[in-house]
This record gives structure tokens, sequence and C-alpha cells, in this order.
């Protein structure tokens, strides 16, 4: 166990290692980075310890990821681009101000989502909320409520409103959301979202466009009254 703890790279070090694959490769910006299954054992490095290498490149503004595409290398940044980024942006604002934009934001999608959903879309919807039901504890609830909302601005099939909403995300997560108390170890059989986004996905299912903009927007003003009262 020792030896194996010694020889773990430490986040630096898989930082390192990721930008120096980077440059290795010449990517310049707008291409791919390989999948995470290639760059794994390339790099020597386990699943949790590049996606800590990744979060930290998106957060520096050197990569982007496109929901349903893949990783990307940005474009170098102004100074005045750089004096706001997601980052930053996110220690501005509070929690309030982070759930209004998304509930400005997210009914929008779920409308164009109804839309233009192909039955891959639509059968990715299905099984993210399919997981989240079956979580096993609040992190994998969250991460799979994330890709549900993901899943729904990928079905859009609109690229600005894909990066528009990958944007949004970078904000959210740097957002100083404090400690939510949990009552029970996973979400319970009658959680209240497990109902909504059943209903989002129906009606984006039913190509019913307002249907799915009011769903939405129930569910992030549900979820907000749950997080602030209200």
């Amino acid at each position: 166990m020792d030896s194996e703890q010694v020889s773990a790279p430490s986040a630096e070090s898989g930082l390192m290692r990721l930008r120096s694959y980077i440059e290795r490769h010449e990517l310049a910006p707008g291409d791919r980075l390989p999948a995470e299954r290639r760059l794994i054992p390339e790099l020597g490095l386990s699943r949790t310890e590049l996606r800590k290498a990744l979060d930290r490149l998106e957060r520096d503004g050197v990569i982007w990821r496109h929901v349903g595409k893949g990783t990307f290398l940005a474009e170098p940044e102004s100074g005045a681009d750089r004096a706001m980024t997601a980052v930053a942006l996110g220690r501005r604002l509070t929690p309030v101000q982070m759930m209004r934009a998304r509930i400005c934001f997210e009914p929008a999608l779920a409308r164009e989502a109804a839309l233009n959903a192909s039955g891959a879309a639509l059968h990715r919807m299905a099984e993210v909320i399919a997981q989240s039901e079956a979580a096993s504890s609040w992190e994998e609830y969250e991460r799979n409520d994330d890709l549900f909302h993901e899943a729904i601005a990928g079905a859009s099939d609109n690229l600005l409103l894909q990066v528009l909403f990958d944007k949004l995300n970078q904000v959210r997560r740097a957002v100083a959301w404090g400690s939510v108390r949990r009552e029970t170890p996973h979400p319970a059989p009658d959680h209240g979202s497990f109902v909504q986004h059943r209903r989002i996905l129906s009606t984006i299912s039913e190509r019913d466009p307002d249907a799915a903009q009011d769903a939405m927007r129930a569910h992030l003003n549900a979820v907000s009254r749950r997080l602030f009262g209200g």
C-alpha cells in the first residue's frame, strides 16, 4: 500500500502530464483532446486524477467542454477576458443570483429540446434519469442530475446554446453554495426532482415546447424553494 501511495501522481503532477501531452502533440485552439479512455493509460493517471487535471485546465481557460462532443483547446484569452473568468464571475455571484440565471436560461433549452431532440438524445435523458433514481449517494445523484441537464442542452441541437450552457455550468461550479444538510444518505424514493425530471422528459418526448419550458421552469423554481425557501 505504501508503495502505491508513493507512485501515485500528485494533482500537480497529473496537471503537468496533461499540459505536456498537449504541448508534445502540438494541439492548437479548436483541436479536440482524445477520449478519457485513451488519455488515462497514455498519461499513467487514474480517471479521478485525469478529471481533476481537466477541471483545472477548464478553470484556467485552457480547454472547454462541449456537451456530447468532447473537450477542446480554447482560444487564448485577452487580458480583458481573463479579468472575468468563469471562476472569477462565480465568486461574485450569490447562489440566489446563480439560480435565477438558470431559471432564465434553462427553460428555453427545454423548449428547444422539445423541438429538436433526436431519438438518441431522448434515450440519453431517460438513461440518466434512471441512474439518478437508483443513486446510492447524494454525490452520485447530483452527478446524474448534472448529466440530465447537460443532455437537455445537447438535445437542443444548437451549438451556441450548448456552449452557453457549458459556460453557465463553469460559473455555477465556482459559486460558493455552502453545505446542504442531508437527512438521508441518498435521495428518498419520493424525492421531488424525480417526478419533475420525468415530467420534463415526457413533455420533450411529446414534442410540446410550451409544456417542456413550463416543466423546466417549475422544476428549477422547486429546487430554488428547497434551497432558499420562499
